[in-house]
C-alpha cells in the first residue's frame, strides 16, 4: 500500500473526533504499554492528556537518554537562495512578496561558511526557496562540492525533487533531506499553496517515499505548527512516519516542529499553538518512538529552548540566520522568518553544558558513507 491510499483511508473529521474523545483512561493505558501504537499517539497528543504532562515529561526523558544518552547535536542552517516561485500565505520568501530576491554565488558560499565554521559547526543544512530555474540539481551540487570538505554531515532543505536527484545528491555527498508537508488537510491546503508547485498536494506528500527510494541515510517530516488543528495534523504525520519506517527500515528519522513566526506579508496563525502543548507533542513523539531525532530550531524562544533540553530533542540549531547571506555576506537581504532564540552558537553549547548534556559538533563523517 502506497502512503498516498494510507492516508486516503483516513477521514480529517473521524481522525479530530477519536483524538478528541480521548479519555484519562486511554492515555493512562498508553502510558502504561511498553510498545505505543498510533492509536496511543491519538492518546498522548489529546486534551485528556494535559494532566499527564509531568509524567511524559519524566518518561520522555528515561527513553530520550536510554536511546542518546545526554547529548545534543548542534546545527546551523545556511540559506543559499530566497528566490521562489511560490506563493505561500505563511511564508517571507513567497512569490508575491515584491522584495529584493538573492541567490549565493561560489565566493558568496565560501565567505558564509567560513563565519559559521568559527562558531564549531560541522552539521550544516542547505536552505533555499522554491525555484527550478535558478536553484536546481547542479546549483546544489555545486554547492556541496564547495563546502564538502568543511562539513562532515550536509543536510537540505530544498523543494520536493525526482528520485533519480536525490540519488544525484546522495552521492554528492548529502546526508539527510528534510520535507515538510506543512499541513496534511488536503481540502485547505490549496488555501494556503494557491500558487507553483508547491500547489500540489499529492507529489509533495510523495516525496519522502523519492527520497527513501533514493537510499538517503535520514529523512526529516514535520508540519508548521498554527496552519491547521496540530493534534490532527500531527496524527498523520506520526502516521507518515511510521509507514516510512516499516518500507524502508534502514532509514533514520528525524522530526522537526516549526511554529509560525513573524514574517515579510504573512498571513497571523489559524491556530496558536501553546508552549505546553508543544512540550506536551514532542512528549508524545518521544513515547511513540524511540529511536527518532527530534529538534528545534531557533523559532522557540530562549525560556522554551532551555526547559526543553531534557525532555526529548536530540538536536538544536544556534545562531541562525534565515536569509542568503546572513551570516557575513548581506545581512540585510529578505528573511524567511524571524528567529526567536538569537543567542549565539557559543551560548547555546555553554547553556546545553551546564545541563549537564555533551554538545555534539559532529554525529556523522561522510567517508562512512
Amino acid at each position: 500500500m502506497s502512503f498516498k491510499e494510507l492516508y486516503n483511508s483516513q477521514n480529517w473529521e473521524e481522525v479530530k473526533k477519536a483524538i478528541y474523545d480521548k479519555t484519562s483512561q486511554d492515555v493512562e493505558k498508553a502510558l502504561a504499554s511498553g510498545r505505543r501504537t498510533l492509536e496511543d499517539f491519538k492518546a498522548l497528543i489529546s486534551p485528556a492528556a494535559v494532566p499527564y504532562l509531568e509524567k511524559m515529561a519524566q518518561l520522555s526523558n528515561q527513553l530520550t537518554k536510554k536511546r542518546f544518552g545526554k547529548t545534543i547535536q548542534m546545527y546551523a542552517p545556511m540559506y543559499l537562495s530566497n528566490e521562489c516561485n511560490n506563493i505561500c500565505t505563511y511564508c517571507g520568501f513567497s512569490f508575491d512578496n515584491k522584495v529584493k530576491r538573492k541567490t549565493l554565488s561560489e565566493k558568496e558560499i565560501i565567505k558564509e561558511v567560513e563565519e559559521i565554521k568559527k562558531h564549531g559547526f560541522n552539521h550544516i543544512l542547505l536552505v533555499t526557496g522554491e525555484a527550478n530555474q535558478i536553484v536546481h540539481v547542479d546549483f546544489f551540487l555545486k554547492a556541496i562540492e564547495i563546502i564538502r570538505s568543511q562539513f562532515a554531515n550536509i543536510s537540505i532543505e530544498v523543494q520536493p525533487l525526482e528520485t533519480d536527484e536525490y540519488r544525484r545528491l546522495h552521492e554528492a555527498g548529502v546526508y539527510s533531506v528534510l520535507v515538510y508537508q506543512e499541513t496534511y488537510h488536503q481540502e485547505v491546503y490549496k488555501t494556503y499553496h494557491p500558487k507553483g508547485k508547491k500547489s500540489n498536494f499529492d507529489y509533495r506528500l510523495e516525496t519522502p517515499d523519492r527520497i527513501g527510494e533514493a537510499g538517503i541515510h535520514k529523512i526529516g517530516l514535520g508540519i508548521l505548527l498554527g496552519l491547521e488543528d496540530w493534534r490532527v495534523d500531527s496524527f498523520y504525520c506520526a502516521m507518515h512516519l511510521d509507514y516510512l519506517q516499516k518500507k524502508y527500515w534502514q532509514t533514520k528519522y528525524s522530526i522537526s516542529f516549526p511554529r509560525m513566526r513573524p514574517a515579510e506579508g504573512i498571513i497571523e496563525p489559524n491556530v496558536i499553538v501553546t508552549d505546553k502543548e508543544l512540550l506536551q507533542l514532542i512528549c508524545a513523539y518521544r513515547l511513540l518512538n524511540e529511536e527518532v531525532e527530534l529538534s528545534i530550531s531557533t523559532r522557540e524562544s530562549e525560556k522554551f529552548r532551555n526547559n526543553i533540553i531534557p525532555l526529548g530533542v536530540t538536536s538544536m540549531s544556534a545562531g541562525s540566520k534565515t536569509n542568503p547571506g546572513g551570516y557575513a555576506v548581506d545581512t540585510g537581504s529578505l528573511e524567511q522568518f524571524e528567529i526567536s532564540d538569537e543567542r549565539s552558537a557559543e551560548e547555546i553549547a555553554a547553556l546545553i553544558t551546564n545541563s549537564g548534556y555533551e554538545v555534539v559538533w559532529k554525529d556523522w563523517d561522510n567517508v562512512l558513507s
